[in-house]
């Protein structure tokens, strides 16, 4: 959980101060792996204080500090998940440890379930907004100072940021798909008719994650952007059970894919 003593633990384990922290969801921790081989600094969340070990196949729990086509940046393999029953502190305490530690911008990512049906399975999708069905809000309680008791979520995908990942596509070749996030709790996946709702509302993926993270990470004043890996169509859609298995191998199908976007984004991004 977020404490003086875990961000002093990260302060003096850190080999730098990043400009980037990227959260590696589901089946996407082969990035972490690869930049891990090529003299990062690994740091398992279980050297700081408070955090403990994830429990949830594909999610590595460590944090990477390296370098990413010349910048210096954090690679977070794994995550705190709410469904895990962990406090939503401990689920959002790694934003504000990098807020604190100085970072400026945050990319989060996450597999999801694709409900709009012109999307497939293995695309990536931009975040362009985000519905918070989490049942609660990580800012709840006493406000975290120096970040605002009401903070601004009208554009809580950095609108530039959009724009530079959807151009970094462009020129990779790479079908980038953009759309709104829908977070619940899990872990039981959705049933057909809530699927429905939710393509009501409007959303085109769903997950478990991001939500809770997206909005203390502009509590804390860092830039967002978002990706999602679309692993499955969600319930309903196609006439088969959802598993997680499906969700590992999918994310690992597009983990060359994905890996590419993120280095042409980290690259050139507007920070």
């Amino acid at each position: 959980m977020y404490s003086s003593e875990a961000l002093q633990a990260l302060k003096t384990k850190a080999p730098f101060v990043p400009e980037l922290a990227i959260v590696l969801g589901s089946g996407l921790g082969a990035f972490a792996e690869s930049a891990a081989a090529q003299a990062g600094r690994s740091l398992p969340f279980t050297e700081l204080p408070g955090f403990p070990a994830p429990t949830v196949a594909g999610h590595g729990g460590k944090l990477v500090f390296c370098e990413v086509e010349g910048r210096k940046v954090v690679l977070q393999a794994g995550r705190f998940h709410f469904y895990e029953g962990h406090p939503m502190p401990l689920v959002v305490a790694p934003m504000r440890l990098y807020g604190r530690l100085g970072v400026k911008a945050v990319l989060l990512t996450n597999a999801a379930g694709a409900l709009n049906p012109a999307f497939s399975v293995g695309e990536l999708m931009a975040l362009s907004d985000h519905i918070n069905f989490f049942g609660t809000n990580p800012l709840i309680g006493p406000n975290v100072e120096p970040g605002p008791r009401f903070p601004d979520m009208s554009a809580i995908y950095d609108p530039a940021f959009r724009t530079h990942l959807q151009a970094c596509a462009q020129r990779l070749g790479q079908t980038l798909r953009e759309g709104v996030y829908l977070g619940l709790t899990g872990p039981s996946y959705e049933t057909p008719a809530e699927i429905r709702a939710f393509r009501t509302l409007g959303a085109d993926a769903v997950g478990m994650s991001t939500v809770p993270e997206a909005i203390v990470a502009r509590h804390e004043g860092m830039r967002v952007a978002g990706i999602s890996c679309l692993c499955n169509m969600a319930a309903g859609i196609l006439p088969q059970p959802l598993t997680h298995k499906e969700v590992l191998e999918a994310g690992a199908a597009a983990a060359s894919r994905f890996e590419a976007l993120v280095r042409a984004f980290v690259k050139d991004l507007p920070l």
